[in-house]
């Protein structure tokens, strides 16, 4: 389950509402898409073939069109972070410092848990932890960081405005 914990007084927000709108407040978008769409099999599978990521992508097409019209973006992929992801330790060590992007941080968690760490706008940090069906959007020059949850996996789509632009400035 989706939930925002605020750094300074540890304080959760577990209520949609209020979590997607403190989320507006620091400039992210939250949303909520139903990921009981997609076919059991995609959902616990993290070994996915390019045609099983194609699926992936074509069961929330209308969702993913409708994203780009309104952010400007013009690709989706799949990433899947697990213990069989080939230098997974090294990967989650550059998501686990602090940067940010020129360009916003999309995804769409498909399965598994992860936490996002933001630096507020003003200036107080706050996890949000993500889960199967919770899209995020962090602005470009948005300070913040990724770790997994406790479950060590996430399968999420993500949207790109220019993938040869996107990088980690730390």
């Amino acid at each position: 389950m989706t939930a925002i914990r605020l750094h300074s007084d540890n304080r959760r927000i577990e209520a949609p509402a209020e979590m997607a709108s403190f989320l507006e407040g620091e400039g992210l978008i939250y949303r909520h898409w139903d990921v009981s769409k997609l076919r059991e099999e995609l959902r616990d599978n993290y070994a996915l073939t390019e045609a099983e990521k194609t699926e992936i992508l074509a069961t929330f097409d209308s969702e993913l069109e409708q994203l780009k019209a309104e952010g400007g973006y013009v690709s989706a992929d799949i990433v899947v972070l697990w213990e069989k992801t080939p230098n997974v330790e090294v990967l989650l060590g550059k998501f686990s410092r602090e940067h940010h992007h020129s360009e916003d941080e999309v995804r769409f968690v498909v399965d598994g848990h992860g936490v996002f760490t933001i630096r507020g706008r003003s200036g107080p940090y706050f996890d949000v932890m993500v889960g199967p069906g919770d899209l995020i959007t962090v602005p470009a020059g948005t300070r913040h960081w990724f770790t997994l949850a406790e479950d060590r996996r996430i399968k999420c789509i993500r949207l790109f405005q220019d993938p040869a632009g996107w990088a980690a400035i730390y």
